[in-house]
């Protein structure tokens, strides 16, 4: 498993009976969790005296309670600085286990030797790009919604890379890496964070189970002849790791050689020194 257990500004304090107690900054929150299924006692008094709690509805959605929030702030990641907001879906718009593979992208950039492009897709509010932009690599970063985008700029420019080589593109990603590769535009390294389910601008609907494969195999024609890296992420419950690695070493590996590892991403529990597992990520690299 890999952890994230850099954080200083972020803290999983707690987790049981289905939610999560954290601590983003100075405000703490309670949350949501399907993988905290266990009952085990409450004995932290911040469970009881939370800045807000996201309940979810017995018709659907949700809602938070957030009478002692601010609509935003900020926390800070090494030197990466992000604009933190309960939205709805119980979402803050940092998912705090990436920080893992924000360390190893950087790693992989710098320790390159050359210039470095990014193709970060289905890339949210932009973590991901920042700690990669931060890294010196240029960076592209595509989410077919407008104000997750809009996000990513206002998390660039905190970080201090509001002049940094980062395209910021509204679109369908399967529809942006078409057009990319008829342009003859190539990566050295492409992320993918794509949703379990989802829809694009016009309507275009995603599942991973059906649209990962003919994604990741479409993506093979936007690498360079000498790719950095791949990154591919998953929520989805029934994709194990080795599937991730399985697809990723039947086609990049297959084409370019170099080596894939899959594993679960985990969180840090500081109450009892347990892991909270948080998905799975792959990571291919032509090292």
């Amino acid at each position: 498993m890999w952890i994230s257990d850099q954080w200083q500004d972020f803290e999983l304090i707690d987790c049981s009976g289905g939610e999560k107690l954290e601590r983003w900054g100075d405000f703490f929150l309670i949350r949501p969790d399907p993988q905290a299924i266990w009952v085990t006692p409450r004995t932290d008094e911040r469970w009881y005296a939370s800045n807000a709690r996201y309940r979810r509805s017995e018709t659907g959605g949700g809602s938070w309670s957030k009478a002692r929030l601010p609509e935003s702030w900020q926390i800070r990641y090494r030197e990466l600085v992000f604009n933190v907001k309960p939205m709805n879906f119980k979402h803050t718009g940092i998912f705090p286990e990436q920080a893992v593979n924000w360390d190893w992208a950087a790693d992989q950039i710098r320790s390159a030797g050359r210039p470095v492009s990014v193709l970060n897709l289905f890339a949210y509010t932009g973590g991901a790009t920042v700690a990669c932009a931060k890294a010196g690599a240029s960076v592209c970063h595509v989410d077919a919604a407008k104000g997750m985008v809009s996000w990513g700029k206002e998390n660039a420019a905190s970080s201090g890379l509001a002049g940094a080589s980062i395209r910021w593109i509204v679109d369908d990603c399967a529809k942006f890496v078409e057009r990319e590769i008829r342009r003859g535009h190539r990566y050295d390294a492409v992320i993918m964070d794509p949703p379990s389910y989802g829809r694009g601008p016009g309507g275009e609907i995603w599942k991973l189970e059906q649209n990962l494969w003919p994604f990741l195999t479409l993506c093979m024609g936007v690498l360079s002849e000498n790719p950095l890296f791949m990154l591919i992420n998953s929520y989805t419950t029934g994709l194990s790791p080795s599937v991730l690695t399985y697809m990723t070493e039947s086609t990049v590996s297959r084409k370019f050689g170099g080596h894939s590892d899959a594993q679960e991403l985990g969180l840090p529990v500081s109450s009892n020194g347990l892991v909270l597992p948080c998905g799975a990520s792959c990571r291919w690299t032509i090292k």
